[in-house]
């Protein structure tokens, strides 16, 4: 399998769907899926699009696993560090997300804190932010990712800093984030 897409649906993260909806080879894994059975994907898989709510401790499983399963919240944990360290060019765009990357020393193009919602942007200290301003950002940072996800990790981010740039110029939450968009 060429790319294994990790998205827990989640309505508030419905926006970073066009960052895999042009990617050819795909699996994505949206719902309702088995953990050891996702292992299995991550494994089978050369890269490993990851992205929705998270913590420095991976991505949340938000109803991606059964009700027997909700113990583990980790949909991307530190139980998988292992089966993506050799995957370099994998995304990871999750409320930081690298704090996870580099305690794993792992690799490809990832976010830091990433505001997405009204309240991350209070949280964060940004002021007189409002949905527009948010939902413009998610949806520029969106595009530029998709729009870029066939090249490599150092292009796509050269490409994001350019598309997502002209953006911050105007908009302080894209401003922020792209402050936070890394490669490795």
């Amino acid at each position: 399998m060429e790319n294994l897409v990790i998205h827990p649906r989640d309505p508030t993260t419905v926006f970073l769907t066009p960052i895999y909806e042009k990617v050819a080879n795909k699996t994505v894994i949206a719902q309702e899926v088995d953990p050891d059975s996702l292992k299995d994907l991550i494994k089978q898989s050369n890269r490993v699009m990851a992205m929705g709510h998270g913590s420095s401790n991976g991505l949340f499983s938000i109803n991606l696993f059964s009700e027997w399963d909700r113990l583990s919240f980790f949909a991307v944990g530190d139980d998988d560090a292992d089966l993506l360290r050799d995957k370099d060019q994998s995304i990871y765009i999750w409320c930081h997300a690298n704090q996870f990357v580099d305690f794993h020393d792992l690799k490809g193009f990832y976010s830091g804190m990433f505001i997405s919602e009204v309240t991350e942007a209070i949280f964060c200290g940004l002021r007189n932010i409002n949905q527009k301003i948010v939902d413009e950002s998610n949806k520029v940072f969106s595009e530029a990712v998709g729009d870029n996800i066939e090249l490599s990790k150092e292009d796509l981010y050269e490409k994001v800093v350019v598309e997502y740039g002209a953006l911050a110029k105007s908009n302080p939450v894209a401003l922020y984030n792209l402050e936070r968009i890394c490669i490795r």
